[in-house]
């Protein structure tokens, strides 16, 4: 398949389903490590109860440990604002925090307020949040490693620069979704196939999800049962095949 930016149909699709089923469909592509492409335990969704996000990465290196001899991130802001008009929206902002441990939160009330009003979908950050009640009140999604009290130095050093959170390797315009589950990268590739068949997906485990609400289920029935959504799971994955390969 060519790689080609999702329209809003599209969109919707990934929007409807949770991170985890998205890591599921995209295993039937076969074109990564099942180990691979998420983020791992060090980053939570400050906000859980959320509905996904879907964006297109706009990524920024950032600091806060120490003086800068030049600026800081709110002087930085505006640049980074018309940086990220490059990204196809939906854009989702990613800050890799260079200090280990990190020292101080990477956004608060102001920063997540300025993002969701240019239009971004969501936050990430490998370092930490502030300000947890009025950000929660603009419900705007954000994952963070941790949460700080302090902004302390925090500045911005390179925008759109292939960048780690949480494990996850990051560049300029990948496709993220997430929510509770965690962020999955959606390679460019497959993206509008993961979205074709997440629905499809959904079904064929229902199938099993179905007899176990059953009045009465048996051993030997739920074996049948496992062994025809496993069949279902079998065309699915004869399907991503030659979609992928058009």
């Amino acid at each position: 398949m060519t790689s080609e930016i999702l329209n809003p149909a599209q969109l919707a699709k990934l929007l409807k389903v949770d991170s985890a089923t998205i890591a599921n469909v995209i295993e039937l592509f076969d074109v990564r490590s099942y180990v691979a492409g998420y983020s791992n335990l060090t980053l939570k969704a400050i906000y859980p109860k959320l509905p996904p996000a879907v964006g297109y990465a706009v990524t920024v290196t950032f600091r806060a440990a120490y003086p800068a001899e030049l600026g800081d991130s709110y002087g930085g802001m505006p640049q980074l604002i018309t940086d990220a008009m490059a990204t196809p929206a939906p854009r989702i902002v990613v800050f890799q925090d260079l200090d280990d441990p990190p020292r101080a939160a990477t956004y608060g009330e102001i920063m997540a307020t300025t993002f969701q009003k240019f239009g971004f979908s969501g936050l990430i950050t490998s370092g930490a949040a502030r300000d947890i009640e009025q950000v929660e009140r603009l419900q705007f999604p954000c994952w963070a490693s941790s949460v700080i009290v302090s902004h302390g130095y925090c500045r911005f050093l390179d925008v759109n620069v292939a960048l780690t959170v949480g494990g996850l390797q990051v560049k300029p315009g990948d496709l993220l979704h997430a929510d509770a589950n965690g962020i999955v990268n959606i390679p460019h590739e497959i993206a509008a196939a993961v979205a074709e068949l997440c629905e499809h997906y959904i079904q064929a485990e229902e199938i099993i999800l179905q007899y176990l609400r059953s009045s009465q289920p048996t051993v030997a029935g739920y074996g049948e049962t496992v062994l025809k959504a496993k069949r279902r799971m079998a065309e699915l994955k004869e399907r991503a095949h030659s979609l992928l390969n058009k």
